[in-house]
């Protein structure tokens, strides 16, 4: 169901982004089968686990050879496969690209990394922070004056990493199709985190040399920014166009004040206008404000937590956030007209799909005893 129904995709689980990429897959049809490590007692949770939601879990200790074998049995049958190991530990289990495309050569290898697979930095242990301070995207996304901050895992391991390998991987499986060759995907989160930046870089005037003097992102702009309320909640405002400024300025009763009626083209005014919407934000709640203001051409929003989110009109409307078993999670995205993505169901327990997907290699009931007694599909005690 949804339209990758057919795919089917064999992941290496790890944390962060890898897991990400499969869910979000998974969400659109895709045949997610997950090899998972049992170094965790089976049918425990795992610390990412509503990426494990739609996909099929399997246990191997690919530590030894006999788990190997099986992956790549599992390999000759898939469209691409999803790894974020270090650069060589996939090479090192005997799973590297050219082993793999050897046993199938149409398939797409898809890399998830921080840094990428060739660069001085590819042994360096990282994490989102660290990739995005390099691409340029941490500092872009800094107002003046305030410490480098985003959003945990958003700009680097989710938009600048596993979206992209997302792309890539159907990138690659399009062109499988088209020629029979498969690919290795490089997705590397310094990579993404700085393409991403190439819409906001194509607005700015000083292209090629003037980024040091300032914060082109947010530049002092005081109808760009967040604002505290009365109740020490947040709202937000973005009113970027001449004639969504104007809602703006005439909602909040300043349309007669000639310094913000120009502020947009007065940047000596700036701070100090800044300053004055600050006070006068503070004097309503952030429901009082959204009342006047949400819905309007004012281009505002409040700032709300995921939970105060699920009770927003829009988000019901459009059944962005669901609960299943207790747990809320947002549902798949984008939507298809036709072709609707899988409906959210219970995270599968680890290793609850071992036996199943083995049997389809029709590896039979002794070879299937053998590799238990080994501990290849780990202790089933």
């Amino acid at each position: 169901m949804g339209v990758l129904s057919g795919v089917k995709i064999i992941e290496i689980s790890g944390l962060g982004p890898g897991p990400f990429c499969g869910m979000l897959l998974a969400d659109l049809g895709a045949e997610v089968i997950a090899i998972e490590r049992p170094a965790l007692d089976i049918g425990q949770p795992r610390p990412w686990e509503l990426c494990s939601r739609g996909k099929r879990s399997v246990l191997l200790d690919l530590k030894k050879p006999a788990a190997v074998e099986t992956v790549l049995q599992l390999i000759e049958g898939a469209d691409a496969l999803i790894e974020g190991m270090r650069p060589g530990v996939m090479e090192r289990l005997g799973l590297g690209p050219e082993i793999c495309l050897a046993r199938n050569s149409s398939l797409v290898y898809g890399r998830m990394t921080g840094w990428g697979q060739y660069g001085p930095l590819i042994q360096a242990a990282g994490h989102d922070g660290n990739y995005v301070a390099i691409s340029g995207a941490l500092w872009l996304a800094t107002q003046p004056g305030n410490a480098p901050e985003a959003p945990p895992t958003m700009l680097g391991d989710v938009a600048g990493g596993a979206l992209y390998l997302a792309i890539g991987i159907l990138g690659g499986i399009l062109s499988a199709r088209k020629d029979g060759r498969g690919q290795v995907v490089d997705a590397a989160m310094i990579d993404g985190s700085a393409h991403l930046l190439n819409l906001l870089i194509s607005f700015l005037p000083d292209v090629g040399g003037k980024f040091a003097s300032s914060r082109p992102a947010a530049h002092g702009k005081f109808w760009d920014r967040a604002y505290q309320c009365a109740d020490g909640e947040w709202i937000v405002i973005q009113p970027m166009e001449p004639q969504f400024y104007a809602e703006l300025i005439k909602r909040l009763g300043l349309e007669d004040d000639h310094r913000f009626v120009n502020g947009q083209r007065t940047p000596e005014l700036w701070s100090v206008l800044g300053n004055e919407l600050a006070e006068r934000f503070k004097t309503r709640t952030r429901t009082e404000w959204t009342t006047l203001l949400e819905g309007t051409d004012a281009c505002f929003a409040p700032v709300l937590s995921p939970e105060e989110a699920t009770a927003h009109p829009h988000v019901i409307a459009r059944e962005i956030y669901k609960t299943i078993d207790g747990v809320l999670q947002a549902a798949p995205a984008p939507r298809f007209s036709v072709t609707p993505s899988a409906e959210l169901a219970s995270v599968p327990p680890r290793g609850a799909h071992t036996d199943d997907v083995l049997a389809e290699l029709a590896l039979g009931t002794a070879r299937l005893n053998e590799l238990k007694a080994v501990g290849v599909l780990g202790s089933r005690d």
